[in-house]
């Protein structure tokens, strides 16, 4: 599984935007495809260009929530790969917790990418976030 260490370490690397995009787009092609039966209107991402679908689910003995993230976009598909080191595996609280901004901002990834296609991604950690928010409130009340 890709770390996000070795996602710092390549960029750190690649000192040209098109390199990285190549990178990027080549993260993104080794993601598995979320079943066709998740590809559903409810698991659909608003405030994406391009069509992502999320299904997070949560093994409550490890206290792990486990993504699943897919897009009709191969760029997008990167970014959800970039996405999933960072969350993956991770507690909800882990997840509310994590500072992506400082991540992006690291990676001078904004920057670089459209003003739709950051949206996108930033809505893209919203919804995690959110779901991640969620089952922490589902806990607290249980």
């Amino acid at each position: 599984m890709l770390t996000l260490a070795e996602v710092k370490e390549t960029f750190e690397f690649l000192d040209d935007w098109e390199d990285r995009y190549r990178y990027i787009i080549d993260l993104g092609k080794g993601l598995p495809n979320i079943a066709d039966e998740l590809r559903a209107e409810e698991n659909l991402v608003k405030g994406c260009q391009s069509l992502v679908w999320i299904v997070i689910s949560y093994e409550e003995k490890e206290d792990q929530v486990t993504i699943q993230l897919d897009s009709d976009a191969f760029i997008v598909r990167g970014l959800i790969a970039i996405l999933m080191t960072v969350f993956q595996r991770q507690s909800p609280s882990q997840i509310v917790d994590e500072n992506v901004e400082e991540l992006f901002a690291e990676l001078d990834l904004l920057s670089h990418l459209s003003p739709t296609r950051g949206n996108g991604l930033r809505s893209m950690v919203s919804r995690i976030k959110r779901e991640a928010q969620g089952l922490l409130d589902q806990r607290a009340l249980a």
